[in-house]
């Protein structure tokens, strides 16, 4: 059984008419992927989001940064008091309903996780969330309540190990921070390079610390990075290290941000190598919550995630856009015709430096955490994804 997790509850909030974080890049997914034909399958739940309440915010979040973040929601605040609190004008602003926005985003990953852990689903989706940047007392990156370390935490509290994987161009700074001490998350990110990106973390020496220490996995990439360069590294890595610890759920971060044409990252992926990591998650044949992230053009968004439902379903929809989708985009100024994308223009531009420094890392990763984790955890499987 697949659960997908969705509310049009979404867009009564709005970060403001000139951030780049784009609510409406939601409805324009959920709208590609019911014009397919991809919420009428057989074994599948769709199923409105139920907001979360504050307690499951307290299971992480201080008290007193969830007062100032609902205090800000409906006006009351001070701005020096939301300030050191990361709110203000810039980033994470403040906005009319942003304490009932994070109540929906951060209760859909919650649902999803119950599901899984419960087994009324193998596999549950909430596009909403992956916001993997706020910290336990602090905004940051778009991201007010950290949904994917609520989840995660939800799935502990019920006694299971997690691998959570993202790929992200942004590093996932919140969630590594909220796990870098324990040895029950695998944390992975595959992330453009923090010298060159915010957060400005996730170097591959942040391996974790105590008994977190090796279960903290960072893999930057240099900008101009594409397709191949990704793959190599993801598939060099991220199923040994997957199938070495082996968690009793997987739990990934689908941000797409990584495409050659987002506004706000310099990787140069298409959605043609994220589908590939996508089909690989599948195929690892773990319980699975899978989340949104990152993606700022908003029709990649909607056609990568379209991808990425149909490749949870086993389904392989038409590469040619429903005409309703691309009247609706058409009239945002976008023309795009086909649902999975051409080579990217700078694909095979990446300088020889790219690969070279993703090369060393990946032996970085290899020498240092994969023994780790298999003399912690069990032996490698020696089982791979196809390339």
């Amino acid at each position: 059984m697949k659960a997908f997790v969705y509310t049009e509850e979404y867009f009564r909030y709005d970060y403001g008419p000139q951030h780049p974080l784009r609510v409406e890049r939601l409805k324009l997914a959920y709208d590609l992927i019911k014009a397919y034909g991809l919420l009428d399958l057989p074994d599948l739940l769709v199923l409105k989001t139920i907001p979360a309440a504050r307690a499951d915010l307290e299971i992480y979040h201080r008290p007193d940064y969830l007062d100032v973040l609902c205090r800000c929601s409906d006006g009351r605040h001070d701005w020096t008091e939301a300030a050191a609190f990361g709110l203000g004008p810039g980033d994470n602003p403040v906005f009319p309903g942003m304490w009932e926005w994070s109540l929906l985003t951060t209760g859909a990953s919650l649902q999803c996780a119950r599901l899984v852990a419960e087994g009324q689903a193998d596999l549950a989706f909430n596009m909403a969330g992956g916001l993997h940047h706020a910290a336990a007392g602090r905004a940051s990156g778009f991201c007010y309540i950290n949904d994917a370390v609520i989840a995660i935490k939800e799935l502990l509290r019920r006694g299971l190990s997690v691998a959570y994987v993202d790929i992200d161009a942004h590093h996932g700074d919140g969630v590594q921070t909220a796990f870098y001490d324990t040895d029950q998350v695998l944390t992975i990110s595959i992330h453009q390079h923090g010298r060159t990106l915010f957060p400005g973390t996730g170097f591959v020496y942040e391996t974790g610390s105590g008994r977190g220490q090796g279960f903290a996995v960072n893999a930057p990439l240099y900008p101009g990075a594409d397709d191949e360069i990704f793959l190599k590294v993801f598939f060099d890595l991220v199923p040994a290290l997957v199938n070495s610890y082996k968690p009793d759920v997987l739990v990934t971060q689908l941000g797409v941000d990584t495409f050659y044409n987002d506004p706000l990252a310099n990787l140069a992926l298409t959605n043609i190598g994220f589908s590939r990591a996508v089909k690989a998650f599948k195929e690892m044949g773990l319980p699975w919550v899978a989340l949104g992230g990152g993606g700022y053009n908003i029709v990649n968004v909607a056609r990568a995630w379209t991808l990425a439902w149909a490749i949870m379903n086993e389904v392989e929809p038409a590469d040619e856009l429903p005409e309703v989708f691309t009247a609706a985009i058409g009239a945002l100024g976008y023309r795009e015709r086909f649902l999975r994308d051409r080579p990217s223009p700078r694909a095979g531009d990446s300088r020889p430096e790219v690969r070279t420094v993703a090369r060393q890392m990946v032996e970085t990763v290899r020498q240092t955490i994969l023994p780790v984790i298999a003399s912690s955890r069990g032996r490698t499987s020696g089982v791979s994804c196809p390339r």
